[in-house]
C-alpha cells in the first residue's frame, strides 16, 4: 500500500491543477512594473536556484564514498518536492494575506498560483511580476531544508526525509518566512531586519540541524575520508557565484541596493575564507581546501541578514569574526556525542545568529532608506540590537523545539534512521541501490 502513496500524491496534483489552471490575468492601471528590475530578477532567481546543486556537491564531497548521490539527491530532491508545495500553497503560507496575528498567511491567497499572472506585483517589490517574486522566493525555500541535510548525513532513510522536509517546510519554513518579511509579519512589525534570510534560511535550517543530529544520534561508523574534495571546491564555487542572486537579488531592484549587497557578499565571503586558514594554522594546523572551502560559505551565511544594511567595511569585519566563532564552536562540537555530520549547526546556525547580532551592531539608514528601526549599536543606538537579541532567542527557540517535535512525528509516521546493515552499506546502496 505504501508504494501507492506516491502516486496517489502526484494524482492529486494532475487533479488540482485542472481544477485550478488560474488562467485569469491581473491588470493594474498604472503598473510600474520596471523592465531593469524585472530582468535583474530573473537572473537572480536563476542565480539562487544553481545554489542548491551547489549545495549537493559541496556535501556531497564531504562525505565517505558509499553516501555520495544519497548526499546529492537529498539537496535535490527539494527542487522538486518544495516547488510543488509552493505552487499549490506554500508561497500563499509566506506571502499570502496575514493570518493570526503576523505568524502565518492565508493559503488560499495564492492558492495553485491564483491571481500572480499579469502585471500584478508584490507590495513591497512593486517594480516586478509577482509570480517572479514568488518565483524568487521559491528558492529560498527550496535550499533551506537541503541545508538541513548535512546534519544527519549518512543515515537518513530517504522516504522518511522526503516527509520531513515537506512538513518542515509547511511548519518552521514558511511562519518564519511570513513573520520576517511580509509587512504585516509579525517580526516585521517589530523592526527585525533580515535582508536575504539569515534568520529565515540559515538559523532555521541550522537549529533544525542540531535537533536532527540529537534525535537521530551519531553514526556507527564517525571516521570517514571526504570522498571527492574537488566537489566540495566545485560545491563553494557554485554557491558564492550563486549567492550573488541570494543577497543582490532580495534588493529586489537593479539599483545602488543591490550593487551594494553585491559587494558586502563577496568582501565578506573572501575575509571569512582567509580567517578561517588563519585560525587554522595559529591552532597548528596546515592551511586546508576544505577549511577553506567551508569558511567562505560561513562568509556569505553571515553577511546575508546585513548585505543591505552594512557598509563595506563593516562586511569585511562581519566576514572575520563570523570565522572565528564558528571554527570555536566546530572545535567545541568535536568534543561533545553530537554528531552533526558536515557541521551544519556551527556553520549555517551560528554563521546566522553571528551575522543577525553584527546586523543589530552595523546597520545604518544611509545604506538603506527601507531600515527605518535605526542604526546599530556601532552608532550609539541600542534599540534595534536589542530586538535583533530577543529575536534570536524567540526564532531559536521555535526552530529548534518545532524541528525536534517534527522529527519525531515524522519518525512515528516513517522510521527515520537506516538500520545499522543499511548504514555498513551505505545509503547510496541501500536507499538508491546505485554507486557513484
Amino acid at each position: 500500500m505504501k508504494k501507492f502513496i506516491p502516486f496517489g500524491i502526484l494524482l492529486i496534483v494532475i487533479v488540482l491543477a485542472l481544477l485550478y489552471p488560474s488562467v485569469t490575468l491581473t491588470t493594474i492601471k498604472d503598473s510600474k512594473i520596471d523592465t531593469g528590475d524585472t530582468a535583474w530578477l530573473l537572473v537572480s532567481t536563476a542565480l539562487v536556484l544553481i545554489m542548491t546543486p551547489g549545495l549537493a556537491f559541496f556535501y556531497g564531497g564531504m562525505v565517505s564514498k558509499k553516501n555520495v548521490l544519497s548526499t546529492m539527491l537529498q539537496s535535490f530532491v527539494c527542487m522538486g518536492v518544495i516547488t510543488v508545495i509552493w505552487v499549490i500553497f506554500g508561497f500563499s503560507l509566506a506571502f499570502g494575506e496575514d493570518e493570526f496575528g503576523g505568524f502565518i498567511g492565508n493559503p488560499g491567497t495564492f492558492f495553485m498560483m491564483k491571481g500572480t499572472l499579469g502585471n500584478a506585483t508584490w507590495e513591497l517589490a512593486p517594480t516586478i511580476p509577482l509570480i517572479l517574486f514568488a518565483m524568487f522566493q521559491l528558492k529560498f525555500a527550496v535550499i533551506t531544508p537541503a541545508l538541513i541535510t548535512g546534519a544527519f548525513a549518512e543515515r537518513i532513510r530517504f522516504n522518511s526525509y522526503v516527509i520531513f522536509l515537506c512538513l518542515f517546510m509547511v511548519f518552521i519554513y514558511a511562519p518564519l518566512a511570513h513573520a520576517t518579511w511580509h509587512p504585516k509579519g509579525f517580526l516585521f512589525g517589530k523592526g527585525v531586519l533580515d535582508f536575504a534570510g539569515g534568520t529565515v534560511v540559515h538559523m532555521s535550517a541550522g537549529w533544525a540541524a542540531l535537533a536532527s543530529a540529537i534525535y537521530l544520534k551519531g553514526r556507527n561508523e564517525t571516521s570517514h575520508n571526504p570522498a571527492r574534495i574537488s566537489y566540495v571546491l566545485l560545491g563553494t564555487g557554485l554557491l558564492w557565484f550563486g549567492w550573488f542572486g541570494f543577497n543582490a537579488g532580495s534588493a529586489l531592484g537593479s539599483g545602488t541596493l543591490a550593487a551594494t549587497a553585491l559587494a558586502t557578499t563577496t568582501t565578506a565571503s573572501a575575509a571569512a575564507a582567509m580567517a578561517w586558514m588563519f585560525f587554522d594554522i595559529l591552532r597548528g594546523k596546515k592551511p586546508g581546501v576544505l577549511g577553506a572551502c567551508i569558511g567562505a560559505v560561513v562568509g556569505l551565511v553571515a553577511i546575508t541578514p546585513a548585505a543591505g544594511y552594512v557598509t563595506i567595511p563593516h562586511s569585511l569585519i562581519i566576514g572575520i569574526v563570523a570565522a572565528v566563532v564558528s571554527n570555536l564552536v566546530v572545535i567545541w562540537r568535536t568534543k561533545t556525542s553530537i554528531d552533526d555530520t558536515l557541521d551544519v549547526f556551527p556553520c549555517h546556525g551560528v554563521g546566522g545568529m553571528v551575522g543577525m547580532l553584527l546586523t543589530g551592531v552595523f546597520a545604518h539608514q544611509n545604506v538603506n532608506s527601507a531600515n527605518t528601526t535605526g542604526n546599530g549599536l556601532f552608532y550609539g543606538e541600542t534599540h534595534l540590537f536589542i530586538i535583533h537579541l530577543i529575536t534570536l532567542v524567540g526564532v531559536s527557540a521555535f526552530a529548534f523545539f518545532g524541528s525536534f517535535i517534527l522529527l519525531k512525528i515524522t519518525d512515528m509516521i516513517s522510521t527515520l534512521r537506516v538500520t545499522p546493515e543499511e548504514e555498513l552499506a551505505g545509503l547510496d546502496i541501500s536507499q538508491h541501490d546505485e554507486e557513484l
